[in-house]
């Protein structure tokens, strides 16, 4: 009988290994080669299931994003059945916060496929379509609860300030209380 194959299994194996190799080592150490090793599997399972590197970035981009949503929702839910709105978006930004190991790397990573997007602008439309629902969400909350006279800017504002924070947390700028600490102060400002 034939050995059975999970492609999906296989192929996010590979994302896993690419992943680790961007987090411990940048994103332009990531090659098929690297990749594979760090995989435990030969050059040619990684060509079988990615044919470019940029059809690899895409699928590990989408890994990570899912696992990120995945983290963040199971924090929401834990909120109760109708937290507030400030609540919601506390939860959620310091979800994507690179507080803590886990989250750092996914930082890193995360980081390196918005600046691999910045030179690959198709790379990105995933990335471009998530930020726009983030926005759209935020507003909602921010409109729902806050006391801003433009919601759409001040959720503007607010991601702005949560990728800041992020990037200075990874780069060791700011610890993580004094990031919650900013988040916490901005959102005081929104939600009096």
């Amino acid at each position: 009988m034939p050995k059975q194959v999970d492609h999906q299994a296989r192929r996010t194996q590979i994302a896993d290994a690419l992943v680790r190799v961007a987090a411990e080592q940048g994103l332009e150490a990531v090659s098929l080669r690297h990749v594979a090793a760090a995989a435990d599997v030969s050059t040619g399972m990684v060509q079988h299931y990615f044919r470019t590197k940029d059809e690899m970035m895409g699928f590990a981009m989408a890994v990570v994003r899912e696992r990120n949503q995945e983290r963040i929702t199971g924090r929401m839910s834990r909120l109760g059945p109708e937290p507030g709105p400030r609540e919601l978006l506390r939860t959620l930004i310091a979800g994507v916060l690179p507080l803590d190991d886990e989250s750092r790397a996914y930082g890193r990573v995360a980081l390196a496929f918005l600046a691999y997007t910045a030179v690959r602008p198709a790379a990105g439309d995933p990335l471009r379509k998530d930020t726009e629902e983030l926005l759209g969400f935020v507003t909602d909350l921010i409109r729902a609860g806050g006391k801003a006279s433009d919601p759409a800017g001040a959720a503007a504002g607010l991601l702005a300030v949560m990728e800041g924070l992020g990037v200075h947390l990874l780069a060791g700028h700011f610890t993580p209380e004094r990031a919650i600490g900013a988040l916490d102060t901005h959102l005081d400002l929104l939600f009096p």
